[in-house]
């Protein structure tokens, strides 16, 4: 089957896809070998980006504090540490918005390797910084700029890679397929975790000195993959058919804006479930570590989590295309809710059986049933010509909160190990901001890929 006509397939069936009740099975077998690829193509995104992210976050955590800025009080250079952790999440809206409106302009694919490139350059060459001792306070500020650049690249990365996935998914799979680029995120941070593991295990001379560097180096192999992969990507014909009809709208941002402003709402307050991860990897292995829990134990609790995860995220959703959307997001946070508050208890009290099962609990239960989903829910919520630039921007608020979390964190938290009480309310209102946006978004499971999302300007 041509291109072309599988395209016209999309146009003339009801549904806007192909009915598998009455394709071919060349049509059948076309649809799933490209969702593959798809999928495919989202988990090894998915696992460069949060790979950067993990291997930044550990090195925040552990090693930069005491080679980017100069030295005096633990606590703040901790917190400055942080803060350039932070810094890139201001930068993602801001690339959310650029890319967003490329990908909604130009296509998904273009736009998803220019990402991925730029993602993986920025954090190879963070590997290739001198530090302060070497040029003083030039040492940060080109850590902030290249942190910047990988904000950017971050801002529409899972959206975009989400929204191309779920458009190439089938009928009824539509938060399977998708899935996969969260399963690519939790093997990124498995990786991550691997490679700190000798790092952290090296004398502090060695670590501080170019043991550092070697996990900022290593994320070339990833980026070398996932550019070969995503370059044979084609874009998802229900882009290609609005492209080739003239129908896609000149300022996508704007248009969601005025035609889906309660759709950007929902994802901003569902995007808050992201604060859960991003606060357990990054302050939670600095607060275990100032508690007098060894690195490498925390390094090998997230990577069992992490593991499981990879396999019980397409899990949930399969179970979220079979009964929906909702009940498998909100059971997630509302479990992740409650769990936070032992997860905490467990690092003050130092008792690290309990520490493992509790965060594996999240990170392959409550959490991954929550991050499964949104792939493909956000990305339904929005019109096929806004999409991208709706997902993107929505997505990251939360995300930008979640960013600044660790340095809340250690500020409330500081230098008192029994004071874990503001740590787990941080994750416990940034759930509960989740679950009201849940509650409000429509369900989406069961509607057709052409009535997703309201009319957008001009639309026929």
């Amino acid at each position: 089957m041509t291109k072309d006509e599988l395209m016209s397939s999309y146009s003339d069936t009801p549904s806007g896809i192909v009915d598998p009740d009455i394709a071919t099975p060349e049509e059948q077998t076309r649809r799933v070998r490209r969702a593959k690829k798809a999928a495919l193509a989202a988990f090894l995104g998915g696992a460069l980006e949060y790979y950067d992210f993990f291997v930044y976050a550990t090195a925040a955590s552990l090693v930069f504090s005491k080679i980017f800025f100069p030295a005096g009080d633990p606590v703040v250079a901790q917190i400055s540490s942080f803060a350039t952790f932070g810094v890139a999440y201001v930068a993602r809206p801001f690339g959310a918005i650029v890319f967003g409106h490329l990908g909604d302009r130009i296509g998904r694919k273009n736009t998803l390797v220019l990402t991925l490139v730029l993602m993986g350059a920025s954090t190879f060459l963070i590997g290739a910084l001198p530090d302060f001792h070497a040029v003083g306070y030039l040492a940060p500020v080109l850590l902030v700029a290249l942190r910047l650049l990988q904000g950017l690249s971050a801002g529409a990365e899972t959206a975009g890679a989400s929204a191309l996935t779920m458009e190439e998914s089938p009928v009824g799979r539509r938060a399977f397929f998708p899935s996969f680029s969260m399963s690519g995120i939790s093997t990124g941070i498995v990786l991550a975790s691997l490679v700190f593991l000798p790092v952290a295990a090296m004398s502090n001379a060695d670590r501080l000195a170019w043991g550092w560097r070697i996990p900022f180096w290593s994320s070339i192999v990833v980026l070398i993959v996932a550019f070969l992969v995503r370059r044979t990507l084609e874009e998802p014909i229900v882009f290609e058919e609005k492209a080739q009809h003239h129908e896609l709208v000149k300022v996508p941002f704007l248009d969601m804006l005025k035609t889906h402003p309660a759709q950007f709402i929902q994802v901003a307050l569902m995007s808050f479930e992201t604060v859960t991860n991003t606060f357990m990897q990054s302050f939670g292995l600095a607060y275990a570590v100032s508690v007098g829990i060894n690195a490498q134990t925390m390094l090998w609790v997230s990577i069992v989590g992490n593991v499981l995860a990879i396999a019980t995220q397409p899990l949930s959703a399969m179970f979220a295309d079979k009964f929906g959307r909702k009940p498998i997001f909100i059971a997630g946070i509302s479990g992740s809710t409650v769990l936070i508050f032992v997860y905490f208890w467990a690092i003050s009290t130092a008792n690290i059986p309990l520490i493992f099962v509790i965060s594996t609990l999240i990170t392959a239960g409550t959490y991954a049933m929550s991050n499964a989903i949104y792939p493909a829910w956000f990305a339904e919520l929005f019109n096929v010509r806004v999409r991208y630039s709706g997902m993107a921007v929505g997505l990251q608020i939360g995300i930008l909160c979640a960013g600044f979390t660790p340095l809340l964190g250690t500020a409330l938290v500081g230098k008192v190990a029994s004071n874990w009480g503001p740590a787990a309310w941080i994750v416990a209102g940034s759930t509960i901001l989740a679950l009201i946006g849940a509650i409000w978004a429509r369900e989406t499971y069961r509607t057709p890929i052409h009535e997703l999302g309201n009319p957008v300007r001009g639309s026929k």
